[in-house]
């Protein structure tokens, strides 16, 4: 016959509560009416176990640690339970027989064993992602299909993530640990923007360690990577959210999957803030990928793989610190400290942990390729950058502090320039006449269907202006009505960033190059520009051997 089994090792229960396990609303979560406003359990209705019951051949077996002998509860159909003496370890193990054998009409719903074991594996799988305490092994035919030890260490917990969501998630996932100060915590793991996926299917939240799907939640952290992912791609997280239990209600939805907060608007605003601050903070770095985004200590990386067929790539490279004097030979010599190349795109940012001779995460640029590239060489191999995409992301963000920090600087211009606007555009130009001003723009009608542009954002002085206020007026027209200010506003700066970046077929020098590199490095969600493209790639030294066989 059929059979599927559950056992687990904890504190089991006493004879005398054996048998009210498996009546219809008897729980021992709950011991009075005020426990269901601090329910601190998975469950508490008392109804899966006599559901099963009604429509299988159940046994539960049990014993507590301070008995010799456990106790056994054989139920099934509309006859009491049967109770006797039994062997067991500490725990309960509960047994299912012949599932739905006296409802037919509900068993010919089940599908494959193949389905149902996926859904089995679903279970089990969030069940562990939610107890990281607890080991979990899940057996089918006499094979095992999970078997994940207790997380005990970081590492344990890493290797859970692996064994569970693939090892993908893992080596592209930030690493998320943020209290509040006020009782609420936000712990796990963050997908990359480059690691979001068409569907939403790895996307996990739980709530005081129960699996949820929650919308006030999911769309908190969807907001966050507004800034960085590419249109019609999901991002993959799985994410704990610790919170007063108090605070939240879970007895929403039969099957507890839902739930509801106390002040949902600060839960909101936690979630959203806390994840796009750590996507923020996910820029170039000279550690190798896996080691900076999942925590792990630094690995020893060399210029290429050892062996036979590989030395030829790390004898015959120049070494990245002797770089800047090769630069001098070949280009000349460098700017001022501090200068900015004529027309270039900005002052090179500071690394404030960068030490003399230290090799920047994206290296130093060699050459520009086809006037949309910059090639670049760090310690780790070779970089590709994406000149606007670059740019982009690097104006948008200094836009966005401008905004912040009370207005966009305005620089006046010597001469206004004249902008066509259709009627609903003047309109709208006297209706968003203060967004604008704070968008860096003081653009003041001058005749039917025509306009001057007066002031214009200080970053952005090279610019196509009428375009810019054309772009900067539908996105007010499309997002004004539609989002809060603030983010229709970031809205806006995207497309102003857009416009106001280094265009294609644009010649940079080296010194414009290297000052767009050191900037983007500074720059908070630098791997991705405004539109959720990344702004640059990165090819180990492994990577480089593989296209031309080194090795094999």
């Amino acid at each position: 016959s059929r059979l599927i089994r559950v056992r687990d090792n904890s504190s089991g229960m006493p004879p005398e509560d054996a048998p009210k396990a498996l009546a219809p609303h008897a729980t021992s979560k709950i011991a009075e009416a005020g426990d269901l406003t601090r329910i601190a359990t998975l469950g508490f209705r008392g109804e899966a176990l006599a559901s099963i019951a009604a429509v299988s051949r159940l046994r539960l077996t049990t014993r507590t640690a301070d008995r010799d002998e456990g106790t056994t509860v054989q139920a099934g159909g509309e006859a009491a339970p049967e109770t006797a003496p039994a062997a067991h370890p500490p725990g309960t193990t509960v047994e299912v027989r012949d599932l739905f054998h006296n409802t037919p009409a509900r068993r010919k719903f089940l599908r494959t064993e193949k389905t149902e074991l996926g859904h089995c594996l679903d279970t089990v799988r969030r069940a562990a992602l939610g107890a990281m305490d607890t080991s979990f092994t899940l057996i089918h035919d006499e094979r095992t299909h999970l078997q994940l030890p207790a997380v005990e260490a970081w590492d344990d917990a890493e290797q859970r993530l692996a064994r569970l969501l693939g090892r993908g998630f893992a080596e592209q996932a930030l690493h998320l640990h943020q209290g509040s100060g006020d009782g609420l915590v936000l712990s796990g793991w963050l997908g990359l923007p480059e690691a979001a996926r068409g569907r939403r299917d790895q996307q996990f939240l739980f709530v005081n360690c129960r699996p949820v799907r929650d919308r006030l939640i999911a769309h908190a952290v969807g907001e966050a990577y507004t800034d960085v992912l590419f249109k019609d791609r999901f991002p993959v997280y799985a994410l704990f959210l610790e919170v007063d239990p108090e605070q939240v209600d879970v007895n929403v939805h039969p099957t507890k999957q839902e739930v509801r907060f106390a002040e949902g608007r600060r839960i909101h605003e936690f979630v959203r803030h806390t994840v796009e601050q750590a996507l923020a903070q996910a820029r170039p770095s000279s550690q190798p990928p896996q080691a900076s985004r999942t925590g792990q200590g630094e690995a020893g990386w060399g210029m290429g793989p050892d062996g036979a067929g590989s030395g030829g790539a790390a004898t015959g490279s120049l070494s990245l610190r002797e770089a800047p004097r090769a630069y001098q030979a070949l280009y000349g010599p460098e700017e001022g400290e501090g200068q900015r190349a004529p027309g270039g795109p900005g002052h090179p940012a500071p690394r404030a942990d960068a030490t003399e001779g230290e090799v920047p995460p994206l290296g130093h640029a060699l050459a520009q390729i086809h006037g949309a590239f910059i090639l670049a060489q760090n310690e780790r191999g070779a970089v590709l950058v994406d000149q606007h995409a670059a740019h982009e992301r690097i104006t948008y963000e200094r836009l966005k502090r401008s905004l912040d920090s009370g207005g966009i600087e305005r620089q006046a211009l010597l001469v206004p320039v004249p902008v066509s606007l259709s009627e609903r555009q003047l309109a709208l130009l006297e209706e968003e006449s203060a967004s604008l001003l704070r968008m860096g723009l003081r653009v003041e009608p001058t005749a039917p269907g025509q306009a001057a542009i007066r002031e214009a954002p200080a970053l952005l002085a090279e610019a196509d202006l009428p375009t810019l206020v054309q772009r900067a007026l539908e996105g007010l027209e499309r997002y004004g009505s539609e989002r809060p200010v603030s983010e229709a506003l970031n809205e806006v700066l995207a497309e102003m960033g857009c416009q106001g970046s280094v265009r294609v077929n644009r010649s940079l020098t080296r010194e414009e190059m290297d000052a767009l590199l050191r900037e983007l490095e500074a720059t908070e969600r630098g791997g991705q520009c405004n539109h959720g493209r990344p702004t640059y790639v990165e090819l180990s030294m492994a990577d480089l051997d593989g296209f031309f066989l080194r090795g094999q």
